[in-house]
């Protein structure tokens, strides 16, 4: 058995797995809320010791039987301590020797800590972006949705991914001559560079309330917020009922669902900008990697944007690079629709690492 887990800074996912070569369902999942906890060891104690259902009924326990009589109670089955062969986490922060600061939550996570912790024999961490990569390797074409087709060479080039949600992550599979490697990185907290007179004055906003402005604080959920609370300082044209949803639930949900449905010009101006920007640094990233074989979109948003990210706005934004504009149309946009990828990417990595130095060459 393999545990894998996907840590991020609103939600973390804990599975575990019968994996051995081929890609398969968990053998159990569980969804937890990170922020809950103090520390993944507390979170993986909960999940690797549920508590037990009851094994009888509430009169069979008082030891009665049909009769009435009393009737010893029956030994509880014995099942062993579960044996974890290996354990890969991907996680929302730079992954340094093993071990991580996360980004969005207050934990350090040391991967030779937990190994010592639950008795596992290998603990892999790696960053939540190359992770995904990973799982982008075992994805089925119904799992992604093209944006551009492209025209993409015969013969294997880069690859690179980008993903915005609480955060925004980026990487990159290079091709190493036999297989695609995923390289982490942390290029979303590169700094933003406006390209209209617009953005500029987005720049400005948000230098009025942090310090260093990275591409993160514009391209997330708490990105769209910001660039909704942009919008409506400079166009003063919030309807109250919005203003009243958004301060009453999700930010970014509330914004997007109204941006989408046209409820209100604000939302639309503010996906407008976010679409926009979305494309020119997923641009960015191809130009600066030569991923020629490939742009692929990650994280929560995407699918969720995803009739805003067909209309054209992502693509012009994609394709605005000047002299460049003839090689971003060559080169394929794809959204992942399957939410699990980073799950399978750690759960492949753990599989690899359970079944030997042969299986696991490439990490």
């Amino acid at each position: 058995m393999i545990l894998a887990g996907d840590i991020g800074g609103t939600k973390t996912h804990l599975a575990l797995f019968d994996w051995h070569e081929d890609r398969v369902d968990p053998v159990r999942l569980e969804l937890f809320h990170s922020a809950d906890y103090t520390s993944l060891e507390d979170m993986l104690t909960e999940f690797l010791n549920p508590p037990k259902p009851p094994t009888a009924s509430a009169e069979f326990a008082a030891g009665k039987s049909e009769t009435g009589e009393l009737e010893p109670e029956p030994e509880p089955p014995t099942e062993g301590p579960l044996k974890i062969a290996a354990a890969c986490f991907g996680i929302a922060g730079p992954v340094i020797q093993n071990r991580c600061q996360t980004t969005n939550l207050p934990w350090v996570i040391d991967g030779a800590t937990l190994a010592k912790r639950f008795d596992i024999p290998n603990v892999k961490l790696l960053n939540d972006l190359e992770a995904m990569a990973h799982g982008l390797l075992l994805l089925r074409q119904d799992e992604i949705h093209i944006l551009n087709a492209g025209n993409p060479p015969p013969h294997n080039q880069a690859i690179a991914l980008i993903a915005a949600g609480t955060g925004l992550g980026e990487c990159i599979l290079f091709w190493n001559g036999s297989r695609y490697q995923p390289m982490p990185s942390e290029g979303g907290h590169a700094d933003f560079a406006p390209n209209t007179d617009n953005e500029i004055e987005l720049l400005r906003h948000l230098r009025g309330n942090y310090l260093h402005v990275s591409y993160e604080r514009v391209l997330s959920g708490p990105g769209l917020h910001a660039i909704y609370d942009y919008v409506r300082d400079s166009k003063k044209n919030e309807p109250t009922w919005l203003s009243e949803q958004i301060k009453a639930g999700d930010p970014a949900a509330v914004i997007a669902e109204a941006g989408l449905k046209g409820q209100a010009d604000i939302a639309k101006q503010a996906l407008d900008l976010f679409a926009s920007i979305y494309g020119a640094e997923a641009g960015n990233l191809a130009l600066k990697a030569m991923t020629l074989n490939g742009v692929y979109l990650g994280g929560g948003i995407a699918p969720k944007l995803l009739a805003k990210l067909k209309d054209g706005t992502f693509m012009k934004g994609f394709t605005n690079k000047g002299r460049y504009k003839r090689l971003m149309s060559s080169i394929p946009v794809k959204v992942i629709m399957n939410q699990k990828t980073p799950l399978l990417g750690a759960a492949s990595v753990a599989a690899a690492l359970a079944h030997g130095p042969a299986s696991n060459d490439h990490f």
